[in-house]
């Protein structure tokens, strides 16, 4: 057995939320081993939010042949598409994307990345298999970055050598001519209109009864109404699936289809389980996840904090962002400080893009609020990027036009998203956006037009003298 090591904190996961982790106690000055398993690179680089965007971007450029001819451009209808040399020029872009990644995971921790698999004996003791032998750690302080992995259910088993993860989607030599998509969430969605934008058949299936995650039913049905018309959606029935001739046969309630391959799009599991946190004695609820506090990331009691996908919680890269360094810091001090969350900002980038900000509808008091609502039909920018089927709803409290979330569909959704994500979390109302500038034409007057519909059904300030949302009154009151 090798020497043990000693140090104040040891960081499980070079990924996102490691890195961000890494550099809090690089800030601190505290001593470390950032420990990873491998492959380096973080999971947006390698396997997410990266690939599957250059993916969208290729069907995008692709399914504009439609857009170009009603344009008057001509020939378009010679143009040809080669998807494998689309997907090795995807990986290639995702290539660099990961090496990157991969490339400040070294450079950040030299010396002290120990690359192997870690598992614990006691909460500050880390035994590491490496390619030397057996390295134990022991350390003042943990965190646990380890990230996560696919879902692979049992019952697909029987079709195995047909399915892909998302992790693996990306390595295909080439596309199939048809493929079925199981889980319509964020990545599901965005894979299969890539892939529909790129001429492959598309079947997609969700228990649920809506994509993305909207939880707003007035937003969902404009969704649907749009990627209806570029992919089969199968919603809210349970799916089996069985060999077929070629490839599988997908069943959702009386419909069926033969698909060439399916992509199991169904959600990340934490890699959590093959830590020995049961030995260790970590408190655990009863899925087996560690118990830990949102405001710190700290594990019960324990010098043991967990960031990133590995808690499950929010898992979205800017968040693992956000909570390495929550973890970060609070590893590299005696005591843990409680910090507050940012706004829940969730987006796909589906073209138009889905996003929810802040409160979702169903957490809110139907009485309490008002809902200020805008389309891309009423919006010249929209219109003009053949994009008026876009719909945005804001939510705001009924006393005083206070923002507290939003959804929608709509070109330039990943913009106004963050504007509205900004704005809720500086608490601003209504009437206080409506005082600043917007520009025409722009996507942003959605958000103005909401905006006016929200003051609308606000109470007056004072009956027939109602200042005019939007203008501001110079200091002094009136002109003499």
């Amino acid at each position: 057995m090798l020497p043990d090591i000693h140090t104040d904190v040891a960081v499980i996961g070079a990924g996102t939320a490691g890195l961000y982790v890494l550099r809090e106690i690089r800030r601190a000055r505290r001593s470390f081993v950032l420990i990873d398993q491998g492959p380096l690179g973080t999971t947006c680089a390698r396997v997410g939010c990266m690939p599957s965007k250059v993916a969208l971007h290729a069907g995008g450029l692709w399914a504009a042949r439609a857009d170009m001819a009603r344009m008057g451009v001509g020939g378009t209808g010679r143009l040809e598409l080669d998807t494998a040399r689309i997907w090795a020029a995807l990986r290639a872009q995702r290539d660099q994307f990961s090496g990157s990644a991969a490339d400040k995971a070294r450079s950040a921790a030299g010396e002290f990345l120990l690359e192997g698999r870690a598992r614990f004996i006691e909460p500050t003791l880390l035994a590491v298999d490496t390619a030397n032998g057996l390295q134990r750690i022991r350390a003042t302080s943990v965190v646990i970055a380890t990230g996560s992995r696919p879902v692979r259910p049992a019952w697909l088993d029987p079709v195995r050598e047909h399915v892909v993860s998302t992790d693996e989607l990306f390595e295909l030599d080439a596309l199939p001519a048809s493929i079925g998509i199981l889980g319509l969430g964020a990545i599901g969605l965005e894979m299969g209109l890539a892939l529909s934008r790129l001429g492959i058949e598309v079947v997609g299936a969700d228990l649920a009864d809506s994509v993305a995650g909207i939880a707003d039913s007035a937003v969902s049905e404009r969704a649907l109404a749009t990627f209806s018309r570029q992919m089969a959606l199968w919603l809210g029935v349970p799916v089996s699936v069985s060999r077929g001739g070629r490839g599988v046969v997908v069943r959702s309630g009386e419909r069926s289809a033969e698909v060439d391959l399916l992509l199991a799009a169904l959600g990340r599991r934490p890699n959590t389980d093959g830590l020995g946190l049961v030995e260790a004695g970590f408190p655990l609820d009863q899925r087996g996840a560690p118990v830990f506090d949102s405001s710190t990331l700290q594990i019960g009691d324990l010098p043991v904090f967990i960031a990133g996908d590995a808690n499950g919680e929010r898992p979205l890269m800017h968040e693992a962002a956000d909570e390495g360094a929550i973890a970060g810091y609070n590893a590299s001090r005696p005591a843990p400080m409680r910090f507050a969350r940012k706004v829940a900002l969730g987006i796909a980038f589906s073209s138009p893009d889905v996003a929810a900000v802040g409160a979702r509808l169903s957490q809110l008091d139907a009485d309490e609020i008002v809902i200020g609502t805008a389309s891309g039909e009423g919006n010249g920018r929209a219109r003009i990027l053949h994009a008026q089927d876009g719909l945005l709803r804001v939510y705001a409290d009924r006393r005083d036009g206070r923002l507290l979330g939003a959804a929608m569909v709509t070109a330039g959704g990943e913009h106004l998203a963050h504007l509205l994500a900004w704005a809720i979390q500086r608490k601003e109302t209504a009437r206080g956006l409506l005082a600043l500038p917007f520009y025409h034409p722009v996507i942003e007057e959605m958000l103005q037009s909401a905006l006016q519909d929200i003051v609308r059904q606000l109470p007056q300030t004072s009956a027939g003298d109602a200042i005019p949302a939007g203008l501001v009154p110079e200091s002094g009151g009136r002109a003499a």
